[in-house]
């Protein structure tokens, strides 16, 4: 069945990346009026925004070469330039170190983008580099720059607002743009169907606790996503060196984890009969070098465990 998309409806996610390109403009004019709430709010709009218009892209096959590169353009102005002039101007008399600080950050930016462009058309990556992405994305690396500013206004004054705190902190997140670090990928992320309720229960609290205290609930959403590279690189490692794993849904590979880590505290590898699909091969075969050893109390010739008496084991019979 071919789909037939309508202009207009072609010209949908176009129309959404504009928004988020002008929701990124309005907080440099709102930080020249210093109102830093409302420009941190352009921002995170511009951030739902630029991730809902690809995914409308591709569900109406509204997929264009123009809508590529205008989203591009509208992602390194809304969290490239944006944020480095907000947090400019927030710091005011700043010297010509935050004027340095705030152009690697946008220079950074740009960069991340021009990679995140050249690495779409690269066809001889592995089967898990979909789950990542190579660096910071840019939506998260734009509100992550703001995070001393959301702690000036949540706090006030403190050494999270000094000059030299807040620059270094600007280029340590610009750094982040452009590292090999893997940070997961939520566009491949699936929820199993006995999951669906307590994910909208979820929502539901996190969308009081953005309504009721927006600013600790940003603060609590950016300590949480770094706090989770450590993990994020930990995962890409272990794939990385797990090829076996690369076709297994992610639901599977903790048996794989399972069979393939040494015994701790005593514990046994998952049975045979609870693992499913693909993850049964990886389970059933031993790795090479790798001895099979003879469960306790088998015997040598085969015929299965040796029952042992009550006497040989120390207990007594009542």
């Amino acid at each position: 069945m071919v789909r037939v998309t309508t202009p207009g409806v072609r010209l949908l996610p176009n129309a959404i990346t504009v928004l988020a390109l002008c929701a990124g403009l309005s907080a440099v004019q709102f930080a020249l009026t210093k109102n830093y709430a409302m420009a941190i709010a352009s921002i995170g709009i511009a951030a739902v925004l630029d991730s809902l218009d690809g995914r409308i892209a591709r569900l109406l096959d509204a997929t264009s070469k123009m809508g590529a590169e205008l989203d591009s353009l509208s992602d390194g102005i809304s969290f490239g330039v944006a944020p480095a002039l907000v947090i400019y101007v927030w710091q005011t008399g700043a010297d010509r170190i935050g004027w340095v600080a705030s152009l690697i950050f946008a220079v950074c930016m740009i960069l991340r983008l021009a990679r995140f462009n050249t690495l779409l058309d690269d066809t001889e990556q592995p089967p898990y580099a979909s789950e990542f992405f190579v660096g910071v994305p840019a939506p998260a690396g734009g509100l992550l720059a703001m995070l001393p500013l959301v702690a000036y206004l949540q706090w006030g004054s403190g050494w999270w607002s000094s000059q030299y705190v807040v620059w270094a902190w600007t280029i340590a997140i610009a750094a982040l743009l452009i590292s090999r670090i893997p940070t997961l990928s939520l566009k491949t992320v699936k929820a199993p169907a006995k999951a669906i309720a307590p994910l909208l229960i979820g929502v539901a609290l996190l969308a009081a606790a953005i309504i009721q205290f927006p600013l600790v609930a940003l603060i609590a959403a950016m300590i949480l996503y770094l706090a989770h590279i450590p993990y994020s690189v930990y995962r890409h490692r272990w794939l990385a060196a797990h090829p076996e794993a690369w076709t297994v849904p992610p639901r599977e590979r903790r048996a794989i984890r399972r069979a393939r880590s040494p015994r701790r505290l005593g514990l046994r590898p998952p049975l045979r009969r609870r693992v499913a699909g693909a993850a049964m091969r990886a389970v059933r075969l031993p790795r090479t070098g790798e001895t099979v050893r003879t469960p306790r109390g088998a015997s040598e010739n085969g015929q299965g465990p040796r029952r042992r008496s009550w006497r040989q084991i120390g207990l007594r019979r009542k």
